[in-house]
């Protein structure tokens, strides 16, 4: 996992969020900076291996009489596609959006502990 910005992919422009992503015990946590999305505006679905994010950052409605000197902020359609392994509770994913930036609590399962084996004795 990297930053990402803008890239291009085949002549359209893609927005790409800017994530962070780190292990704590027990969870991995995935931030993406989404300013300007609204909750609604954003699907999170796990399946199979894949988690996928997906949402829309629009263009701030125009308003009469105001020129745009610049508009540096990027619109448009977004996608991320993570790839889970085995270690990941797909039953135990949290998401919450604060302040513009999208939190993804992925929970690790729990190492199986080992099992105490009784030995009986044949006569």
């Amino acid at each position: 996992m990297s930053d990402r910005q803008l890239m291009r992919q085949e002549g359209m422009r893609q927005l790409r969020p800017l994530s962070t992503m780190c292990e704590e015990e027990g969870t991995i946590t995935l931030c993406l900076e989404m300013p300007g999305v609204p909750k609604d505006g954003i699907e999170l679905e796990v399946e199979g291996n894949d988690l996928r994010i997906r949402g829309k950052r629009r263009a701030p409605e125009a308003q009469p009489g105001v020129q745009y000197l610049v508009r540096e902020r990027a619109v448009g359609d977004f996608y991320e596609n993570y790839t889970l392994d085995e270690t990941v509770d797909r039953n135990r994913i949290d998401a919450v959006m604060e302040g513009g930036v999208l939190t993804v609590t992925l929970h690790l399962r729990e190492a199986e502990k080992p099992r105490r084996i009784q030995i009986t004795a044949r006569q």
